[in-house]
């Protein structure tokens, strides 16, 4: 059975760092595109950041591109979202996302989401 785990969520103050990270179990990711989505209240999920299997490609959401950093360690079937420079609209559970062979399409492997409070 296939589990993605996030953890590193948590509160935070506007200007501040958090560190993402996503551990997946039942099935080996390293040749799949990984990523993260986010859903704040009352808003549809969408899309952050994606890296490919090899690593070499990413992607990014306009709005957290030169803040947010997708990176991963296939060794450990983990993937990492490093958070920058937050601001109050970066609030919301982000989930991890994995099992696409394309950047810009979700695969069909979710996790249960982390939240993320950035206070202003």
């Amino acid at each position: 059975q296939v589990q993605l785990v996030e953890s590193g969520g948590g509160l935070v103050q506007a200007g501040g760092s958090l560190r993402l990270s996503c551990a997946a179990t039942g099935r080996d990711f390293s040749s799949y595109a990984k990523g993260w989505f986010r859903q704040a209240p009352g808003k549809e999920r969408e899309f952050v950041a994606a890296i490919s299997g090899g690593g070499v490609g990413t992607y990014y959401a306009d709005s957290v591109k030169g803040r947010f950093t997708i990176s991963r360690d296939n060794a450990k079937n983990t993937w990492y979202l490093q958070m920058n420079s937050l601001k109050p609209e970066d609030t919301a559970v982000y989930y991890c996302n994995a099992g696409s062979r394309s950047l810009v399409v979700a695969g069909p492997y979710w996790g249960q989401g982390t939240q993320v409070i950035v206070s202003s």
